[in-house]
């Protein structure tokens, strides 16, 4: 993964994907933010969160040379995080579910860290898609012995549907989904630039049919409701009713009767 995203397709799916973290975490507030895994990717950077911490995955973090990437604050297991219950305010998953050799344990211990409303951000090859499509026949070809893989070969797509049931399993809310990167899986930086007009296209054409999305989701506690400074109704004092019979003899009284 380190090595394609140097390469072009790589370069133009950094710079997609960094604007959208961009946008989502620039309005999140708390405390404790965390990324996880995709050091190249500085999703945080548009944060206002005091504390911001990125991890290494501890089955991919070894560089070349058995060195530790140094923009790593920690190396963890992502599938077991050394936070406890409900402290983390944020956390980014920038294709950290498709590199885990335990996906859906890996979003489970997301939920776990997560405090009730707040948010997890995800992003993630999607395998309908053009460049999913020339991903599954290259591995194919790779049977044979021929071919090369357009995409990293570590890792598994997870389908963005597939996705979605498993946030809903474990009380996640789809907040916003964005698809992005429409342009085909061309090596070249030059046959890339040429494409760039089926991103208008795809965007309006073929919406979900994109090399990548994003997906952002809030943490819901059943039976919870946040209170806000009017929570408590101000008492009415109301008049203490007159009864009619008094009224009337009070009357009669007055008119001598």
């Amino acid at each position: 993964m380190h090595e394609w995203l140097k390469t072009p397709p790589g370069r133009y799916l950094l710079d997609w994907e960094g604007g959208r973290f961009d946008e989502a975490v620039a309005d999140v507030f708390g405390y404790h933010a965390l990324q996880l895994g995709l050091p190249e990717l500085p999703a945080l950077q548009n944060n206002r969160i005091p504390h911001r911490w990125l991890a290494a995955n501890a089955f991919r973090a070894p560089l070349a040379g058995g060195a530790v990437d140094p923009r790593a604050t920690l190396v963890t297991d992502f599938a077991a995080l050394p936070f406890p219950e409900s402290s983390l305010d944020l956390l980014l998953l920038p294709h950290a579910l498709e590199l885990s050799p335990d996906p859906h344990t890996t979003l489970r211990e997301a939920e776990r860290v997560l405090v009730p409303e707040g948010r997890v951000v995800i992003s993630g090859f999607n395998p309908v898609s053009l460049w999913g499509l020339r991903q599954t026949r290259a591995r194919m070809y790779r049977r044979l012995g021929v071919g090369d893989l357009y995409l990293p070969e570590a890792g598994e797509f997870i389908g963005y549907w597939r996705l979605r049931d498993w946030l809903r399993l474990l009380s996640f809310e789809v907040e916003s989904v964005q698809f992005g990167c429409y342009r085909p899986s061309v090596r070249s930086e030059a046959w890339l630039q040429r494409f760039a007009w089926m991103e208008r296209v795809g965007e309006r054409s073929w919406p979900i049919l994109g090399a990548v999305y994003f997906v952002v989701a809030v943490k819901r506690v059943r039976g919870m409701r946040l209170l806000g400074p009017s929570w408590k109704a101000p008492k009415v004092l109301a008049n203490a009713p007159v009864p009619i019979a008094n009224r009337k003899a009070h009357r009669d009284a007055h008119d001598g009767r």
